[in-house]
């Protein structure tokens, strides 16, 4: 038993560094968010249109159309989880009182839950309690999260940046609400 795990240990160990569930197709779109404030640099995205078709297209009618610039990371936690794309409230030179509260001015999407696994570098949909809200907030796992699986709608994977997400400043409490002036989506561009 314990050769076992240690093979099977040895074997992961083997693994390419970002390796994931499922690779994203090879004509992905990927999406490049600049980001500003205490972290500075790149977070390149795969989006998972073979997961999440109707995801994706929103993402990238709001990415094509400028919305995501100057949004926020609102919610920062930790060893889970950076949230942002609050394109209504959570604009970087707006009042946040109400960021993570909003969304875009295109439909809610109807979930599209995948056996795709939350672990870090993952970027999933935020919702409400409802599983058909989703509209223009995603979120980054720092970390993997089992008890997100099946419940949130998978749409891409970080390829490049983990340490620009690593950097991005952390909130407080429960919720992670990031105090004072939080790191923003400078830009975001698809590239094609």
């Amino acid at each position: 038993m314990l050769r076992r795990n240690l093979l099977a240990a040895a074997a992961l160990a083997l693994l390419p560094f970002g390796a994931f569930a499922s690779e994203p197709p090879a004509d992905a779109p990927v999406i490049d968010i600049e980001v500003a404030g205490e972290s500075q640099g790149t977070i390149r995205i795969a989006l998972r249109p073979d997961l999440a078709p109707n995801h994706v297209e929103q993402i990238l009618s709001l990415v094509r159309e400028g919305a995501y610039d100057g949004v926020v990371f609102h919610r920062v936690i930790d060893g889970f989880m950076a949230q942002t794309g609050d394109v209504e409230f959570g604009r970087q030179s707006g009042d946040m009182a109400r960021a993570g509260m909003g969304g875009s001015a295109l439909p809610d999407l109807r979930a599209e839950f995948s056996d795709e696994p939350f672990e870090r570098g993952v970027v999933g949909m935020a919702r409400s309690q409802s599983p058909h809200s989703a509209n223009s907030q995603f979120f980054i796992m720092f970390a993997p999260a089992p008890h997100l699986n099946g419940q949130y709608t998978v749409v891409g994977q970080v390829i490049e940046g983990l340490d620009v997400l690593d950097a991005i400043k952390r909130g407080r409490g429960p919720n992670g609400a990031v105090i004072g002036a939080p790191d923003f989506m400078a830009h975001v561009t698809v590239e094609e």
